[in-house]
């Protein structure tokens, strides 16, 4: 157990799918998967570990921001043995041609957060997504069916609705063709190289910040069903591989 995590050893599945919403975890656990129990409630992050087509599987959130996505990344992968995380994340799009609940497959990560700077390498580090993961991901979002767009996504410390930069910081990034910004991304992906682990963030576009497209309130949660189907889809074919 840790300051942040009381699930025991063990209590975890080697695949955890990693939204940042506690009660989107919680949706996840009761909708898609099979005898969910509840392993870890602290801080109410909540983390369940069921099956999925009869293979263990976790879902665990992880809060907004590098910051808590990096807590809680590092120690499944250090301290329970977590081989690969999934994020299951929501982000607000760059390209005005992606609609409303299209995924998102971040291949590599660009980033304003210092989260690299703690590896005092000589020069920038772009961190990317675990190749196996990604490309089953992509297999299984195109077998179901799902509209998916796949390249270079933005992870930023800031908001962007909040953000004193302004608009036009962000269409920088559309200029470079980043696809979707989100939060969290970055730390992941950074502890996953630096642990030698996977990981794979599979983001749902909620909010176009070009054309102001957005889910409504109520669709939201269940907006994100075709990302946790492709999801627990990959973690059950990269389980079967093995």
């Amino acid at each position: 157990m840790t300051p942040h995590n009381k699930a025991k050893s063990g209590e975890f599945a080697k695949t955890v799918l990693m939204p940042g919403d506690p009660l989107r975890a919680k949706y996840c656990a009761e909708n898609f998967m099979e005898n969910a129990r509840l392993v870890t409630d602290v801080r109410n992050v909540l983390g369940y570990t069921g099956t999925y087509k009869g293979i263990p599987v976790s879902v665990m959130s992880c809060g907004m921001g590098a910051p808590s996505a990096g807590i809680y990344s590092y120690e499944l992968f250090t301290e329970y043995d977590v081989d690969n995380i999934i994020r299951i994340g929501t982000s607000g799009g760059l390209q005005a041609d992606i609609p409303v609940g299209c995924l998102i497959f971040s291949m590599c990560c660009s980033t304003d957060s210092a989260w690299a700077d703690q590896y005092n390498l000589p020069g920038k580090l772009a961190p990317c997504a675990d190749p196996d993961l990604l490309f089953k991901g992509v297999e299984c979002a195109k077998d179901l069916g799902m509209n998916y767009r796949c390249g270079m996504t933005l992870s930023s410390d800031l908001f962007s609705t909040y953000s004193a930069r302004g608009p036009e910081e962000y269409k920088k990034w559309t200029d470079m063709g980043a696809l979707a910004s989100d939060m969290e991304t970055i730390a992941l992906y950074c502890n996953a190289m630096y642990t030698h682990k996977k990981a794979l963030s599979i983001l749902t576009m909620t909010d176009n910040c070009i054309t102001g497209e957005s889910f409504k309130d109520e669709e939201r949660m269940q907006g994100n069903a075709n990302m946790i189907r492709v999801a627990l889809e990959t973690a059950y074919r990269i389980s079967k591989e093995k």
